[in-house]
């Protein structure tokens, strides 16, 4: 790596938030360094495309020592925190974890900053999960918080903790707020993918019904890909400053039911079927944010809407589907 060239260290690069960023740090000239967990399997699909252009090291939020070894050898100009225990029906069933990864998982990133250079400039990936049972709308850094998960919790501590070495050890460490923000990398288990991934076998023939929760929650959608931008633009700041980044408009369930419905030309009552078992112990209502802030003092703009986003996503997910479905009748023969 030459002198001048910026190298950075992403945690959960692996996800769908690692994916676009890794792209974009690269676009911008950097040495990537991917932080990533010892296993018997690969789950390296959404960075495949990449991977010859990526330094990937095993560690674990659970570890500290293996997050000091690897700022030691790398010694980047910014760490960003994408990983987590992100989805929040897990957080039920798996709290300590949830706790232990998202929330004190921050705590010993900062402190290997701190032990190993506190010049290294830090991202945490915050949530509009943390504002919860919201208090007015919509929602600015100046929201209090009032998390209905354990993992909205853990995403507070993982907030607050950054704040406090921020102040405490002047470290330049910022949080994004960042309200959803889907795409075609996006698991299946979230709700906007299940839809699009669903919608794209009903239309092939290879299912026939989709099973959904609440069609009456509402929630800020973006794309992912504009949402990285903020991410990186919030480090290249003067003075560490955490921010809101979000749309600023809600849509239901319902709305991204039709919508992907509508994309392939197919009626949804015909298909989406309302079951309990998919209804959250405390339920988040209405999560809408106010980016103002990051519109005026980083200059960020989303350039995908709504509409755009969910057409993205039922296409992606026709063409990988029919693709199976090719390959399968290809075996077959």
């Amino acid at each position: 790596m030459s002198a001048s060239q910026p190298s950075a260290v992403i945690t959960g690069i692996t996800g769908q938030d690692g994916a676009y960023l890794s792209e974009l740090l690269l676009e911008k000239g950097y040495k990537v360094h991917g932080v990533v967990r010892r296993s018997s399997t690969d789950t390296f699909e959404r960075i495949a495309h990449l991977r010859d252009r990526l330094e990937l090291h095993q560690a674990d939020l659970l570890d500290q020592l293996s997050l000091v070894n690897i700022l030691n050898e790398v010694r980047p100009r910014e760490v960003y925190n994408l990983a987590a225990q992100s989805f929040v029906p897990t957080s039920w069933g798996q709290p300590l974890l949830t706790g232990e990864v998202t929330a004190l998982g921050v705590t010993r990133v900062l402190e290997a900053i701190r032990v190993v250079d506190k010049s290294i400039r830090f991202y945490q990936a915050s949530s509009s999960e943390m504002f919860g049972k919201v208090s007015e709308s919509p929602q600015s850094e100046r929201t209090s918080f009032w998390p209905r998960s354990p993992y909205g919790v853990s995403k507070v501590y993982g907030h607050w903790i950054t704040v406090n070495y921020r102040e405490s050890y002047d470290m330049f460490a910022v949080s994004g707020i960042l309200f959803n923000h889907e795409s075609p990398l996006r698991g299946k288990e979230f709700v906007t993918r299940k839809v699009t991934d669903a919608v794209a076998r009903i239309k092939l023939g290879l299912q026939h019904e989709l099973r959904l929760g609440n069609l009456d929650a509402r929630r800020d959608w973006g794309f992912a890909g504009d949402y990285v931008r903020a991410m990186w633009l919030m480090l290249q700041q003067d003075k560490p400053e955490d921010y809101v980044i979000a749309m600023g408009v809600m849509h239901t369930v319902r709305d991204l039911v039709n919508a992907a419905f509508d994309h392939v030309g197919l009626d949804p009552d015909k298909y989406v079927v309302l079951d309990p078992a998919f209804l959250r112990p405390a339920e988040v209502n209405e999560l809408c944010g106010d980016a103002t802030k990051a519109r005026v003092e980083l200059g960020w703009e989303p350039e995908v809407r709504f509409p755009e986003l969910v057409a993205m996503m039922v296409d992606a997910d026709l063409e990988r589907v029919g693709h199976e479905l090719e390959m399968t009748k290809i075996r077959n023969r």
